[in-house]
């Protein structure tokens, strides 16, 4: 066996690797044998990280967005000293282990708590995820920067680096992530390419063949190569060091590495991508690169205590950052007392205090923005933006618009819906801030993989969506949102908030900004609703309430619907029929509470029951039981003004009272 540290180092992180993907009998041992070697020079001459506080605020971070190579990653994680032990490894894929298939990241008791795989700074696997949270993470980066240093005393100054596919590379998302970052110039973010031009079908050119670097280059990318990525040190230390010392543009570096390197049978081929090698090819693949093949699991003696010495820079780096911190502190108390605040995921004293109150009709969304207005005028790290429709969704926050710079509160990210979920996602995932991101509520289905990354992780994420139902209006059936708000609720963890008025609004966004350990969707109408709730709107933090009371019938709604509920309220009184009017923003904070409180808001004695909410009927069921009546829209719906839709599709007081009357057998 070789004694070259650095060989053995690279080819630890290789045999580590496909030790643990054949005891799994499941993986992707391709991606760590080619990538071994620009993964090594990464963490140990460059990345700065501290494996005994992972969550030092002024770290470099790395995604791994070809997240299907993660035992390249837990590798690493372990021979850095991360808390990733080599029983870990060799439960790499198996029940309640810290190497899942793919990496995840999960918060904490709070944002600046614990992680369940110390050292994984992203949830990957869906490729072109990881590479747009990186974009998220440099805009944070740079944000936070603008708002907290000050001359002489600079605090938030890292690097963001990802590692993307060709997979990556191809998926929109990415393309859609890498325009924005060119155009925000965002300077302190490299990508480092594995382009080994093989897919899990076969050779990338069945599929793909364009120039990449003129791709990136012509969306403002600095761009570099380095041909020979398995064994050209050297070179890659080089590109990397670019990288770094750009100042204008992001960064990418495109890598030609062999996939399934050392493998004398699968090197090159698609065979190494996406299965375990085999006992007898893992046994050559070591023979070939120098190592025992009859070893396994090994680390030779001297590899830790190489890869300390990269470790020794970063927590160098992590001393001189506390030593700036207490300057920091020093010389500006009230920010610093602010930064801690923002990495702790907490939010300063009074800032739900004096929002707006509604008293008259009023469009949910436009509710919304004045409420907004009120939020980020006292949390400075609370900002986001839109998909081009910031004057519709009403999100644009006083501020100005976010620059190259970092200064600006509103994030212009174009007809990205895509990207945006995700870099959202990945402002999160750097911590120090609460994103928002705003759009159409029926473009919510191009934004679905960032929602369930976001939801799977429990991350605080807050998405605003607009034009909420058919009351839209003309813009007719492909903006008309029917199924969206049940294909929604159906996402475990999380929360889906329609709210009934400008009051019901205003709760919503008390709501989101407190629940730290699930994102919160914001459902608002285009349309002016009539005000329902009492300032504050009591009882819309536990998902449901009664809004006026009744004995025979129970009349349940969200959104705007909850007016039509309360008209048909007073239309049934009049026939001498007595009804409950059920405001239900929120199934899933409504389901969360003690049953006792869920069954003094639907009492399980009165089956007498009508839904009515201006989408699809499914999922009612489970509150209006078999004998109930939903009143809701099973169809698409039309171009035609909104109230109009509402008539003609049967979202009326009329046919609630309908409803109620045949329910009660009258």
């Amino acid at each position: 066996m070789t004694t070259d540290l650095t060989t053995l180092a690279i080819n630890t992180i290789r045999t580590l690797s496909i030790d643990a993907i054949q005891k799994a009998n499941s993986g992707h041992p391709g991606l760590p044998l080619g990538c071994a070697p620009m993964a090594y020079t990464l963490w140990q001459r460059h990345l700065r990280h501290d494996p005994k506080a992972p969550l030092w605020f002024d770290r470099d971070r790395f995604v791994l967005s070809a997240g299907h190579g993660s035992m390249l990653l837990y590798s690493l994680l372990h021979l850095t000293g991360y808390g990733v032990s080599m029983e870990d490894l060799q439960q790499f894929r198996q029940w309640g282990s810290k190497t899942p298939g793919h990496p995840e990241w999960q918060l904490g008791e709070h944002p600046g708590a614990a992680h369940s795989t110390p050292g994984v700074e992203a949830t990957t696997g869906p490729l072109g995820q990881g590479s747009a949270n990186s974009v998220g993470m440099a805009i944070a980066e740079r944000y936070l920067g603008h708002y907290f240093n000050r001359p002489g005393h600079t605090v938030i100054d890292h690097h963001t680096y990802a590692l993307v596919s060709d997979g990556d590379i191809m998926e929109g998302v990415c393309c859609e992530a890498a325009s924005i970052a060119g155009h925000l110039g965002l300077s302190k973010l490299t990508w480092l390419y594995d382009a080994n031009h093989v897919t899990l079908d076969g050779p990338l050119s069945i599929s793909m063949d364009e120039d990449v670097g003129a791709r990136f280059a012509a969306l403002g990318w600095h761009v570099q190569h380095v041909e020979k990525g398995d064994t050209d040190l050297g070179a890659l230390d080089a590109a990397i060091t670019a990288a770094k010392a750009e100042t204008e543009r992001p960064s990418i570096i495109i890598v030609r590495t062999t996939i399934g390197y050392g493998s004398p049978k699968k090197a090159g081929t698609s065979a190494a991508h996406g299965s375990p090698l085999g006992d007898a090819e893992v046994a050559a693949t070591k023979q070939a690169l120098g190592w025992d093949p009859n070893a396994k699991f090994l680390v030779p003696d001297g590899v830790r205590e190489h890869f300390a010495e990269g470790v020794r820079r970063g927590q160098s780096a992590h001393s001189q950052w506390r030593e700036k911190m207490t300057a920091y502190k020093a010389a500006h108390p009230d920010l610093a007392a602010q930064l801690d605040l923002a990495i702790n995921g907490k939010l300063p004293a009074g800032w739900d205090q004096g929002l707006p109150t509604f008293k008259d009709a009023v469009a949910t969304r436009s509710a919304s923005g004045k409420v907004m207005a009120a939020l980020t005028a006292k949390i400075p790290w609370l900002f986001g933006g839109d998909a081009d429709l910031g004057g519709s969704t009403k999100t644009i926050v006083p501020g100005g618009d976010y620059v190259k710079s970092g200064e600006g509160r509103n994030l212009r990210f174009g007809i990205r819906e895509h990207a945006m979920g995700a870099i959202g996602n990945g402002m999160l995932y750097h911590g120090g801030c609460r994103s928002f991101v705003a759009t159409f509520f029926v473009f919510s289905d191009y934004m679905r993989p960032a929602v369930r990354l976001a939801a799977l992780n429990k991350m605080p994420a807050i998405f605003v969506w607009t034009h909420d139902s058919i009351g839209l209006g003309e813009d007719g059936p492909t903006h008309q949102p029917v199924e969206h708000l049940m294909a929604l609720r159906a996402m475990p963890q999380l929360a889906v908030f329609r709210p009934a008025d400008g009051n019901e609004t205003a709760a919503g966004w008390r709501i989101a900004l407190e629940r730290t350990h699930m994102p919160t969707a914001l459902v608002l109408s285009r349309q002016d609703l009539p005000p329902v709730a009492q300032p504050g709107a009591p009882g819309a933090e536990k998902g449901a309430y009664v809004l006026a009371d009744g004995d025979d019938v129970i009349l349940m709604s969200s959104g705007s619907e909850v007016g039509v509920a309360m008209a048909a309220r007073d239309e049934l009184g009049k026939a001498g029929i007595k009804a409950r009017v059920v405001s239900m923003p929120c199934w899933e904070l409504f389901d969360e509470q003690p049953q006792s409180y869920k069954d003094s808001v639907l009492p399980p004695a009165r089956w007498q029951r009508v839904s009515v909410e201006a989408g699809v009927t499914f999922g009612w069921r489970q509150y209006i039981g078999d004998r109930g009546i939903a009143v809701g829209v099973d169809r698409f719906g039309a171009s035609a003004p909104g109230e109009v839709l509402m008539e003609k599709l049967g979202i009326t007081p009329a046919a609630v009272v309908a409803a109620a009357k045949q329910v009660l057998g009258r």
